[in-house]
């Protein structure tokens, strides 16, 4: 079958046939505007068969061989067509068609200032109304500002495409796509239909595949950079790092210290309310490090002041200023430096400062995350430290340092890089039961009846209390306070401030641990009578009594501020304590105070529910509104092999946690785990918000008196005289322990 095609150069005009052929297509006129010349070139011109029936409406032309189908395009469509019989428009039909369109869609830039239409010009009361159909997408409305940047690789093909077909093809296909482009959104859509409508299955396929990957919208690109980071805060940690991998702009977006910051606050210390996940702080050699260097800053800055010279870059200085105290609240963790800083002084500044301003928060994640991670899955490496002539009794490590007790009456101090002992203090008459240190002292207790103060770097013994008439089962001290429990079943408060000591009595067998919480000005403390007391150091009574051990109870842990267990489990009656009058919230049978404030509470409840807690605590909290209230949670552990968690407020055991089949002895905590050394020779990791047990650890061969913890590392000694360090830090492969 002949057919005459018409190739344009310019606007696409019906075919360049005669008029007066009958079988010349009459509804491919005028497709709105202008867009019709795109859908009249798809018309063919009268059959060379005059037997052949005319084309009529929208109909496609008869096929060759057979009725007419979407998939038989190449025969009605051959290659062989000659492509030399295709006619060029003149420049005036161009003129005529396409320009006016071009001139009406997109004036800006076919029909700039001065260049407008005469006939416009020439009627000065024409006004132009507006097309509402003129609204372009995102994509390609030329004012926006997040247009999509074109795809090299995609426009090199068409390129290459385009420039493999004759001029007369290019042109042709050039018009097609400047009409198109011009159109406003109606005209688009109809152009579209049209075409859809006309294309074989293999150009369909063609057409899903192509839609598909435009339709892929960058929308970070697209948003302003604050919704980005908006949005990438919502993510995990996993997904942002595969949006890093997708570009540079989102890999500069999903690094940036606003999203990882706030992926620290929501982790580090603390257990996410999301994912369940929670990361270690650092250790406290760094901790102090950045304390002191922050306290030289404030005073360099405070004396750099007073003397009225001006500092080098006052604003970037007062940024710094502002990072490292955000940092150290947060997360307070150090790394290595990118760029030195120079301070007023023009020379660079300390080491420490410039870590602490251009370390990445990513990279403080990633640290710990390695940590929390080993701790997960039970992968460290452990050292086993063997000095002492009996068993260990007690422990304390910081940083490089173990300190240890035993019954062979000493106290060894251990380098645990090296394994070392750097030396061994020597003075108590008995067995060392407990110690505590810190940078400049260490502080012990004895069966023999005293309580030394060391030099522990020197080994010189400072001074010898004298202050129990039995032996000193547990010390702790805290600021200026020192509070000390013995067999003679008194707890005995030091104030190295005043020089007062004074006696706290009302348990009627050996108290086994104090502690002291400094802000409440109160002490707890655990006895072998199966009860915890809670002292008032300013009235010196007892003001609350835990009851629910069936066993000695040997440990006390105060929990942090921000602890909540997962949930809280109906009252046990049985572990319903019963302590004195209008000491306790809670009551097996007529408790004395209302019950916790619902979520709906009144101001006027809630101010009423606030003086009753307060009046729990004693007349000392109740007429002092300001005065911090003790931690509203803590643990205990004793030689019923359970440990439990106590509503201090409530005054009543919430939860309690098995897993020991001897006594435990040892107890140490923070927020995000639970330790705890037994009497079955065995030590667990306990996850203290669900009660649940992660992981247990064997090794020891006699009963496990004395636990350790520190963010990285888990330390247990013995009666079999060795002391096992667990490290979780570091590139570990093997794994420990038995999960529970």
């Amino acid at each position: 079958m002949d057919r005459n095609l018409v190739q344009l150069d310019g606007p696409l005009q019906q075919p360049a046939t005669s008029k007066d052929d009958p079988a010349l297509p009459s509804s491919r006129r005028d497709l709105d505007d202008g867009a019709a010349a795109h859908a009249s070139a798809q018309a063919s011109a009268p059959a060379a068969d005059p037997a052949a029936p005319p084309l009529t409406g929208t109909a496609t032309p008869p096929p060759l061989d057979g009725p007419a189908l979407r998939d038989n395009c190449d025969q009605r469509r051959p290659q062989e067509e000659d492509n030399t019989r295709l006619k060029k428009m003149p420049f005036e039909l161009v003129s005529k068609t396409v320009s006016p369109f071009l001139k009406e869609h997109i004036p800006g830039l076919y029909a700039p200032v001065g260049k407008g239409n005469k006939d416009d010009a020439s009627d000065p009361t024409a006004v132009r109304n507006k097309d509402p159909n003129t609204r372009y997408c995102y994509r390609h409305r030329p004012d926006s500002k997040c247009r999509r940047a074109a795809d090299e690789t995609k426009m090199g093909f068409i390129q290459s495409e385009l420039s493999s077909l004759p001029i007369a093809d290019q042109e042709a296909i050039t018009h097609v796509w400047s009409l198109f482009s011009a159109a406003p959104s109606k005209h688009r859509d109809l152009m579209l239909q049209g075409i859809i409508t006309q294309c074989c299955f293999p150009q369909l396929s063609t057409v899903s595949r192509e839609v598909h990957e435009q339709l892929k919208i960058d929308f970070l690109t697209a948003l302003p950079t604050e919704l980005s980071y908006k949005i990438l805060c919502h993510l995990d940690t996993v997904s942002l790092c595969k949006a890093a991998q997708v570009s540079v702009r989102w890999r500069n977006l999903a690094d940036d210290d606003v999203v990882w910051h706030r992926m620290c606050e929501q982790h580090i210390d603390r257990k996410c309310t999301k994912c369940g996940w929670g990361l270690p702080l650092l250790e406290k050699k760094k901790l102090m490090a950045w304390s002191r260097h922050q306290s030289a800053h404030h005073r360099h800055e405070h004396a750099h002041h007073a003397g009225g010279t001006a500092a080098v870059d006052d604003d970037a200085a007062a940024k710094s200023s502002q990072e490292s105290n955000k940092r150290s609240l947060a997360v307070r963790d150090d790394g290595p430096s990118k760029r030195p800083r120079l301070n007023a002084s023009g020379h660079p500044a300390s080491q420490p400062d410039v870590e602490r301003k251009f370390r990445p928060w990513k990279d403080v994640y990633r640290d710990r995350y390695k940590v929390g991670y080993n701790w997960k899955t039970g992968r460290c490496a452990i050292k086993t430290f063997k000095g002492h002539d009996n068993g260990v009794t007690c422990l304390q490590f910081d940083d490089n340092v173990l300190a240890t007790g035993s019954y062979d009456a000493t106290i060894k101090i251990w380098n645990i890089e090296t394994g070392e002992v750097l030396r061994t203090l020597r003075g108590h008459a008995s067995t060392v039961r407990c110690l505590q240190f810190d940078d400049s002292k260490l502080i012990s207790g004895s069966f023999d009846k005293t309580i030394k103060i060391w030099n522990w770097q020197t080994g010189e013994c400072l001074s010898t209390l004298q202050c129990h008439t039995e032996g000193v089962l547990s010390v702790h001290y805290d600021g200026c306070t020192l509070a000390s429990g013995s067999i003679d079943r008194t707890v005995k408060i030091f104030s190295f401030d005043t020089k007062q000591t004074f006696n706290l009595r009302g348990h009627t067998d050996w108290v086994n641990h104090v502690r002291i919480d400094s802000p409440s000005r109160t002490v707890f403390s655990a006895s072998d009578d199966m009860t915890v007391k809670l002292w008032d150091l300013d009235s010196k009574q007892c003001v609350k009594t835990f009851r629910g051990h069936v066993g000695q109870v040997q440990q006390v842990l105060l929990m942090p501020p921000d602890f909540e267990p997962d949930e809280v489990p109906g009252e046990d009656t049985a572990d319903t304590p019963s302590g004195d009058r209008g000491r306790s919230r809670s009551r097996s049978a007529t408790p004395t105070t209302p019950p916790p404030p619902p979520p709906t509470m009144t101001t006027t409840s809630a101010a009423e529910h606030t003086v009753d807690v307060r009046a729990s605590f004693g007349s000392g909290f109740a007429s002092d509104h300001s005065r911090p209230l003790p931690p509203r949670y803590m643990l205990t552990g004793g030689l019923d092999n359970t440990v439990r968690l106590w509503d201090i407020e409530a005054g009543r055991c919430i939860r309690s946690m098995f897993g020991h089949v001897e006594g435990i002895w040892g107890l140490v905590g923070d927020t995000l785990r639970v330790v705890t050394g037994a009497n079955d020779s065995m030590t667990k990791i306990w996850e203290p918000r669900s009660g649940k047990c992660d992981r247990s650890f064997t090794g020891h061969a006699g009963p496990v008196t004395c636990v350790g913890l520190s963010d990285s590392r888990m330390a247990s000694g013995s009666e079999d005289g060795e002391v096992r360090l667990y490290s979780f830090e570091g590139a570990v492969t093997e794994e420990r322990g038995t999960p529970s």
